[in-house]
């Protein structure tokens, strides 16, 4: 199967967030991880223990970042500062590309430290298109944006969600990081097919996907990364690999985080399930 034309980075198989309560397991033990991603924000210092283990990462695997403040949506300008710091940490890492979500969560300077959604309008998708590509001009790396898990929509919105996502990577000249997650708890809430979603974007700038777990409650289905990948999202993502090929795959798992074993067993999961989609049938 032919390499993804947006980012070409087919031989990154399955990552593994790096999350504090594991820094020690793998610093000793070393197990085999493809890569790992890292929040951004969580290593934007000046030095100290956070840097430490980077850096000891860094001697031993491959890193990818993920972002989670530059606010592509919020009407504010971008924030040259966090750009001048996350830059520094692009040039630490030497990430081959760098993502954040599409959304918004500024005002006046004022953070909500929320991944909040934006109306899907052809004026905001202009407006996010242009920070987009100010951001990768000054960071000099790929960016590729990820598609939030929403719980209200705009009256405003003039298109669907993948809709809008594809108007904005297309503005933008950006890759997408599929989360197929959050398209899965979006369609449960917002009542659409996520494979519309999955069959209705532009494939070839699909840069990276994200897998996790859910939950359903009584009204809403929440984006809780506290357990196992389901198996609607399962079936989604085998669905997404049909299309898009061989593309850098994230295990998320952020909330009562097990032993790194548990977590390191459901990413092989992910690497098997990944590779039999992606084998030839035998004829």
């Amino acid at each position: 199967m032919p390499a993804n034309a947006f980012n070409g980075f087919t031989e990154y198989g399955i990552g593994i967030g790096l999350r504090v309560p594991h820094y020690r397991h793998i610093l000793a033990n070393k197990p085999v991880v493809d890569w790992f991603e890292i929040i951004s924000e969580n290593f934007m210092v000046d030095g100290g223990r956070p840097l430490e283990v980077l850096d000891a990462i860094l001697e031993q695997y491959r890193v990818v970042q993920h972002g989670v403040a530059i606010y592509f949506g919020s009407a504010d300008k971008l924030n040259r500062e966090h750009l001048k710091r996350l830059k520094r940490l692009v040039q630490r890492t030497r990430t081959p590309w760098l993502s954040d979500h599409l959304c918004w969560g500024s005002v006046d300077g004022r953070y909500t430290h929320d991944l909040l959604p934006m109306p899907y309008t052809l004026a905001v998708a202009r407006h996010t298109a242009e920070k987009i590509r100010a951001a990768r001009d000054f960071l000099e790396v790929p960016i590729c944006v990820e598609n939030v898990s929403s719980y209200a929509e705009y009256q405003a919105s003039e298109m669907t969600e993948w809709e809008f996502l594809s108007e904005v990577v297309e503005l933008a000249d950006c890759g997408i990081l599929l989360d197929v997650n959050n398209i899965y708890v979006s369609s449960q809430n917002h009542n659409f097919d996520p494979y519309d979603y999955l069959n209705h974007i532009p494939h070839h700038r699909v840069g990276q996907i994200h897998i996790a777990g859910h939950s359903k409650f009584a009204k809403y289905t929440l984006d809780t990364h506290d357990h196992p990948v389901l198996d609607p999202v399962w079936g989604m993502y085998a669905h997404a690999l049909k299309q898009v090929g061989p593309t850098a795959t994230l295990l998320e798992w952020d909330d009562r985080i097990p032993s790194f074993d548990e977590v390191h067993h459901e990413a092989l999961k992910a690497n098997r399930f990944r590779d039999r989609q992606l084998t030839p049938a035998a004829t």
